[in-house]
């Protein structure tokens, strides 16, 4: 049950945090809201665990993992793709992302040998093939009808699968973590804190002016995903990597899609097409397939081989 229900608090918080995002656009530099998220996000992670007594001593050789981590996660990660957004849609830059799923695949097979079961193949091919028809329409607007591919959507592509490879070694560096018996909370903070001195060494480099709104739009904004969408999320979504592997918990950016679209038909309006509609059956059908559990003694021989 534990499980389940880090799975829907990743899916569910990370599924709606793109409504905070497009709030978070506007006269505040990209970089700063990057900057202000995670400085929000480290503090109150840190007071609670002080508070708590749940700060957990680390060795200078897990710090400098933290860092790691912190670059990849808290900083580059987030970097590519907000700049990928500026160069394609929306609904490629989802596609993409949800190549995490097979970053993680490769990434868990170079980083400790593991190799994955044929059914979280299927289901990820299943998950990624409806994110492309959910998003079909707005990928045809990046040239690829008319094979107008020009090279600003080639630029954007490559940020886009350079932040998915950054979230993807984010989550090897948690599975060590993990394996070495260090506490998820402890590690974020850390790692939060690593990325936030990370980009404001980016920040001042670039000379991007540390402005901020006083908006109730973008205060509210930037509360929501810095609690809800990093404390609770990634926490809640490293500890799934912890417990059934970065390769399943992974399937959650497939799903972000999916539910950003159906929070979208009642928010903006989004209207459904029998391609979405297919699209959609086709994430939850590798929903099932990659977690779903049957009776041996109910099903085919081959599809018992696959729950292995």
């Amino acid at each position: 049950m534990l499980n389940i229900g880090l799975y829907l608090t990743t899916v569910l918080i990370w599924g709606t945090t793109w409504i905070a995002i497009k709030l978070q656009l506007g006269e505040v530099a990209v970089q700063a809201s990057i900057l202000y998220r995670f400085t929000l996000a480290a503090v109150v992670l840190f007071v609670i665990l002080l508070l708590a007594r749940r700060l957990q001593k680390l060795k200078m050789s897990d710090h400098l993992f933290c860092f790691l981590q912190g670059c990849c996660l808290f900083c580059f990660n987030f970097l590519c793709i907000y700049s990928a957004t500026g160069y394609i849609s929306s609904g490629l830059m989802s596609v993409i992302f949800s190549m995490a799923t097979v970053m993680n695949v490769i990434n868990n097979r170079i980083w400790f040998g593991q190799t994955p079961a044929l059914r979280t193949l299927l289901g990820s091919t299943l998950g990624l093939s409806g994110v492309g028809c959910l998003f079909w329409p707005e990928i045809m607007t990046d040239g690829f009808s008319t094979g107008d591919i020009n090279s600003d959507v080639l630029l954007g592509m490559g940020f886009a699968a350079l932040g998915t490879w950054f979230f993807s070694s984010g989550n090897m560096v948690s599975v060590r973590h993990q394996k070495k018996g260090l506490k998820t909370p402890t590690t974020n903070a850390w790692g939060m804190l690593y990325g936030v001195l990370m980009m404001s060494i980016i920040v001042m480099i670039q000379g991007v002016p540390l402005t901020f709104s006083l908006e109730e739009g973008y205060i509210g904004s930037l509360v929501y995903l810095a609690i809800p969408g990093t404390v609770i999320g990634f926490t809640a979504y490293l500890m799934l990597v912890g417990r059934i592997g970065a390769d399943k918990a992974a399937y959650s950016t497939v799903m972000f899609p999916a539910v950003a679209l159906t929070v979208s038909t009642f928010y903006e309006g989004y209207q459904w097409t029998l391609l979405s509609i297919i699209g959609f059956l086709l994430v939850v059908l590798g929903n099932v397939m990659i977690f779903a559990r049957w009776p041996g003694s109910k099903i085919p021989a081959f599809l018992r081989r696959l729950q292995a």
